[in-house]
């Protein structure tokens, strides 16, 4: 029996080093296509060709980190680096003598509105405005469009993914100095960092904020579910279009900030407020709708297909996350706090 071949295009990254490793323990051999090391440039349409001919799938992963300021220049760089490597696969693939039966593209939740009311589904769900939601409508567009009839799509809608990543990082690291009380939206000056972006951009809507009163929702998936949802997706020929990947356990941002306490045994946590939160995000060059934004979305497609997640509920995953986030780097886990 002849291996497997998937090509993965941003297989450096913190989900897309995981995917690698999984999948060459599955039996895949793995090709890359990024920056480094990889096995072809973004720039060498030749060789993406090469890659992606006779493969049996793709996953785009590829797109510049969302936690940084929203500065012109990094507004352009996170739209264009999602935009272009997608159009550089569906390139190769139309031109390929032999197409993977399957590609794979990594999207967002983000693409969906501030959510307190009910869950967005890829059924029902409804489209939020804005930079961030440009950004994800844009990628699905240069994603889905192009006619490639050999070759069966999937666009991953990804809750935020609890990993060694950016965001659980920042979001333990607060609960450990004792800043993991709700965060708080409110009033703040007006600025154009999240004004809409693209061919047809939508505006951010005003004023701008929501009181939520720490009770935003927080949707969010295990990265062992990613992974999952990776495999599972490849395996599922009925799987197609966008496909929300996000735990069945939704919560809010004043519960999941004190499951946060208790895994890195915090005793208190102190609130956070807009006015607070923005000099913050400003230092750590970062933005403040990381936690604001309200997400709630929910996984119909996958769990309508058969999928089991691994991690339904917020505080074992988090305590699973802390565990081997410690043991990687060698450090003891503290005992939670009740």
């Amino acid at each position: 029996m002849s291996t497997r071949r998937i090509v993965i295009g941003g297989a450096s990254g913190f989900l897309g080093s995981r995917l690698r490793n999984e999948l060459e323990a599955d039996g895949w051999h793995v090709a890359t296509i990024g920056r480094g090391n990889a096995d072809a440039t973004w720039e060498d349409a030749a060789a993406i060709r090469h890659l992606i001919d006779g493969s049996d799938a793709v996953i785009g992963l590829a797109g510049k980190s969302v936690d940084c300021r929203y500065t012109d220049k990094n507004r352009n760089e996170i739209l264009r680096s999602r935009v272009d490597t997608t159009r550089a696969i569906a390139a190769a693939i139309a031109a390929s003598d032999a197409p993977p039966a399957v590609w794979i593209n990594a999207s967002t939740a983000t693409i969906y509105r501030h959510a307190m009311d009910h869950p967005q589904t890829e059924s029902s769900g409804e489209l939020g405005t804005g930079f961030s939601v440009d950004v994800a409508r844009n990628w699905e567009r240069e994603f889905l469009s192009p006619e490639l009839p050999d070759t069966r799509r999937v666009a991953l809608r990804i809750a935020i993914a609890l990993g060694d990543g950016p965001a659980t990082n920042m979001l333990l690291r607060l609960a450990r100095l004792g800043l993991g009380g709700p965060q708080h939206d409110g009033p703040w000056f007006p600025h154009r960092r999240y004004r809409g972006i693209g061919p047809d951009p939508t505006p951010a809507k005003s004023p701008g904020w929501h009181r939520t009163r720490g009770r935003q929702r927080f949707s969010w998936v295990h990265i062992d579910d990613v992974v999952g949802a990776v495999r599972f997706a490849l395996a599922t020929d009925s799987l197609s279009g966008p496909v929300n990947v996000a735990s069945p356990g939704a919560s809010d941002n004043v519960t999941m900030m004190g499951a946060m306490r208790r895994t890195v045994g915090a005793r208190f946590g102190l609130p956070a407020f807009r006015w607070m939160l923005e000099p913050a995000t400003w230092a750590l060059r970062t933005e403040s709708e990381m936690v604001l934004k309200s997400r709630w979305v929910a996984s119909e497609k996958l769990l309508a297909a058969g999928y089991e997640f691994q991690w339904p509920e917020l505080e074992p995953a988090l305590r699973s996350v802390h565990a081997s986030r410690a043991a990687r780097r060698g450090i003891g886990v503290g005992r939670a706090k009740g």
